[in-house]
């Protein structure tokens, strides 16, 4: 991880655990004031993000340390170590408040909300949307993952939030719904769920691995002919992403009585003009054209 992407996910991260805690105090007082589980649910949810963020923080140092004997490509993938490990929490979250909202359903249990609820309610959908719009800004910036999760994980509490905003409207129009506040409660927690689910899909794919996007596969082969005139045959594309350093191999079929000094002069011109181009550091297998 170079050192810019490591100081924006810092200071994304930063700036997300100061401004959720607060949130988080601010709606958690006035869920226990109401005595509403949705409010206490959409405060635990916004603490969340602040766990998220702290996770933000130790993984870009983590992920910032330098190659080393057991690690030769690097400690980029604890970016995905940290997501899964924040999706997981988010999931025993959702479950415990999916059941506490059923439970409260089954008892028929109502709640009265005032002005105060509604007050914070509208501060909290704005000033998390502007974090996820900062978060999803630093994300397209440095093409971090861990980053654009977190603005993924922002952007859900706020729609949670417009939801618990719509069921507190409604309630106070009429008052026959009394199980408004069980049903946000739940909502509140598929929305936990969605977004642990969103944060580990996308952490394990990058683990496994994936294949290389057409687009990537053609651009490399478009500047590869402009340096050889010759009929370059490519196939076998495979891309390594360890984060902070990528690493392609391929195959280039070549003229079979071509010496194997020129062919290494061919592989070796393609894999420069790679790494120069596209930043990866591509490994080459020549084999003879039939």
């Amino acid at each position: 991880m170079n050192r810019e992407r490591a100081k924006a996910q810092v200071l994304e991260g930063v700036i997300s655990v100061i401004v959720n805690a607060a949130l988080f105090a601010v709606k958690f007082w006035a869920g226990m004031v109401t005595g509403s589980i949705a409010l206490v649910a959409d405060a635990w949810h916004t603490l969340s993000d602040s766990l998220s963020s702290i996770f933000i923080v130790f993984s870009a140092r983590l992920s910032s340390r330098k190659p080393d004997k057991e690690h030769p490509f690097g400690h980029g993938r604890w970016d995905q170590v940290s997501a899964i490990f924040i999706a997981f929490l988010l999931g025993i979250i959702a479950y415990e408040f999916l059941t506490g909202s059923i439970e409260r359903f089954q008892n028929r249990e109502s709640v009265t909300y005032g002005t105060l609820a509604i007050v914070i309610t509208v501060v909290s959908i704005v000033v998390k949307e502007l974090l996820a719009q900062y978060a999803f800004y630093i994300g397209r910036k440095t093409d971090n993952v861990i980053v654009k999760a977190d603005g993924w994980h922002h952007r859900s509490d706020s729609l949670s939030s417009v939801i618990v905003l719509i069921g507190i409207i409604v309630s106070r129009i009429a008052t026959q719904f009394w199980w408004m506040d069980s049903i946000l409660g739940m909502f509140c927690a598929l929305a936990i769920f969605y977004a642990a689910y969103q944060i580990m899909k996308e952490s394990i794919t990058k683990l496994l691995g994936e294949e290389p996007e057409q687009d990537l596969i053609d651009n490399i082969i478009i500047e590869a002919q402009k340096i050889y005139d010759d009929d370059l045959k490519f196939h076998h594309f495979h891309l390594h992403d360890y984060i902070t350093q990528k690493e392609l191999t391929l195959h280039i079929m070549l003229d079979k009585d071509m010496t194997i000094e020129n062919g290494h002069k061919v592989a070796t011109g393609i894999e420069n003009m790679i790494l120069e181009k596209f930043n990866m550091i591509a490994t080459i297998h020549v084999e003879p054209l039939d």
